[in-house]
């Protein structure tokens, strides 16, 4: 059966439909495999807006745009389950239960991805809501295929993470009782010592939803889904899609603004990240197989864990990232630059100071003074605050190496048949080279975050010249101080002695 044929007449169920991934997955299915017969996207009432009127606001993104184009008619077979994935049952009311009944394919994307979130709620989200999803799961009769999306940064005390499951660092059924009998204050003193020290809330509830995955592996079709860090697409629906500051985008953004010049972190390592099209191309073949699987599952075989990662796929160094990001940045600027990009990677902990303090923040307070006297609103100094907590978050993740074995991810290429090569393209995606992912990437930050127009304008590029200029006098006239002041205090010395 062709991938385009086992996904006709699907009802499928898709919860994190307005986040980043779950966004991708639901256009990806509307345009390429439109014969599905409902999409069913769990969504919560938020900000005087009910489910459906979210739902409504969600396909309007420009992410749908050419879904809109070519497939309007699927436009027609998504509705909206109120829900929420932190509430037992995830919410949904008993006449919205009888709704899914004939849901054959589940995609569970739904997750807080803060790593400062509270450890409650930490846990009622992304540990207690798929437990939540895979009870509902086990009632479904026609259920084909559930697929948990997690993460490969889920087993972060292990250097080489390969594709299977690991012992538990915790019991989840107690983890989740603690959520339900204690506080936020208590339970975020207790998280360093109770994660046995993880880096974050995210990782350790993450990994605990795994468990409870694997717990589950003969009770419903399942399959675990590990994405490294997802980035802006490569090609679909259009090239640089984004909709969020997370991870390194944030960083590649704040480096192209100019407010960014250090970044404490390891060039070396390699950096693990996936276009979001790769993502989802991945997710639904994974769907294909874990639904084309014959026989059922018994707790003597092993769950099925993939992960969606370069591995050793045209690997990148963090510091091959940064110095391509800056050239490339340089050649088609933003429009609200404040600086010259000249960021790097560094791992001496002197001169990153010296940069962050000489280079950052001076030149924040700076600005933000010119700001106040303009009698305009100060924002600089914030938005260091902000870049140095994304920066504190992820530092374990730029100075720690992991190898992320994708043997069995590779193989879904083996998976895909003649006829849906060109729905199917994530393994060419895959081998991309770092140019072409990153300046799509920045013209993608652009258009779609920025909203500037993704080729820079004249006045942008001649800014920049200035800046260059004003940058390189500023080094010299520092070159020359810092020497006389050498020279001064050696001639105080040497008259001394």
């Amino acid at each position: 059966m062709s991938v385009t044929s086992y996904y006709a007449g699907q009802e499928i169920f898709i919860t994190g439909g307005s986040g980043f991934i779950g966004k991708a997955l639901i256009e990806k299915i509307m345009r390429s495999f439109p014969q599905f017969s409902k999409i069913y996207v769990l969504m919560r009432s938020k900000a005087g807006r009910t489910a459906d009127q979210r739902l409504q606001i969600l396909l309007e993104n420009p992410i749908f745009n050419r879904a809109q184009e070519e497939q309007p008619e699927s436009f027609q077979k998504i509705f909206a389950i109120a829900g929420d994935c932190k509430e037992l049952g995830l919410g949904i009311s008993p006449d919205d239960r009888k709704r899914i009944e004939n849901v054959t394919m589940i995609f569970h994307s739904a997750a807080s991805v803060r790593f400062d979130d509270n450890f409650k709620d930490a846990i009622l989200l992304n540990t207690r809501g798929a437990f939540e999803l895979i009870k509902i799961a086990e009632c479904l009769k026609k259920l084909k295929a559930f697929i948990h999306i997690s993460t490969t940064y889920s087993n972060p005390d292990r250097q080489v993470v390969e594709e299977k499951i690991y012992p538990p660092l915790a019991d989840w059924r107690t983890t989740i009782k603690l959520a339900e009998h204690y506080d936020t204050k208590m339970l975020n003193i207790l998280f360093a010592k109770y994660s046995s020290y993880q880096p974050n809330t995210y990782t350790f509830t993450k990994h605990l939803a795994e468990q409870i995955v694997n717990d589950s592996r003969d009770k419903i079709p399942i399959l675990l889904y590990r994405p490294s860090m997802v980035t802006s697409s490569l090609c679909e629906p259009v090239p640089g899609w984004l909709d969020n500051f997370n991870g390194p985008i944030g960083l590649l953004v704040a480096c192209g603004a100019g407010v960014m010049m250090t970044n404490y972190a390891n060039p070396n390592i390699k950096a693990d990240v996936v276009a979001i099209d790769v993502t989802v191309q991945g997710l639904l073949l994974a769907g294909y197989k874990i639904g084309n699987r014959f026989g059922p599952m018994t707790l003597d075989k092993p769950l099925d864990v993939l992960h969606c990662s370069r591995g050793n796929v045209k690997p990148i160094t963090f510091g091959e990232l940064a110095e391509a990001a800056k050239r490339l940045v340089r050649q088609n600027p933003f429009e609200k630059f404040v600086w010259v990009p000249c960021g790097s990677v560094t791992t001496n902990p002197i001169l990153h100071y010296a940069r962050l303090i000489i280079g950052q923040w001076s030149l924040a307070l700076l600005i933000d003074s010119f700001l106040f006297l303009a009698r305009r609103k100060p924002m600089l100094l914030k938005n260091q605050r902000r870049i140095a907590m994304a920066s504190k978050a992820l530092h374990t993740f730029f100075t720690t190496q992991w190898l992320f074995s994708n043997d069995k991810f590779l193989e879904l290429e083996r998976l895909i048949p003649s006829e849906d090569l060109d729905k199917l393209r994530l393994f060419r995606y895959m081998k991309a080279d770092l140019d072409t992912l990153l300046w799509r990437g920045i013209a993608g930050c652009k258009q779609f975050l920025l909203r500037e127009p993704q080729n820079a304008t004249q006045s942008a590029r001649l800014r920049l010249k200035f800046f260059f200029l004003m940058h390189y006098l500023l080094q010299f006239a520092g070159t020359v101080f810092t020497g006389r002041f050498m020279y001064f205090l050696y001639k105080k010395l040497y008259s001394a002695a």
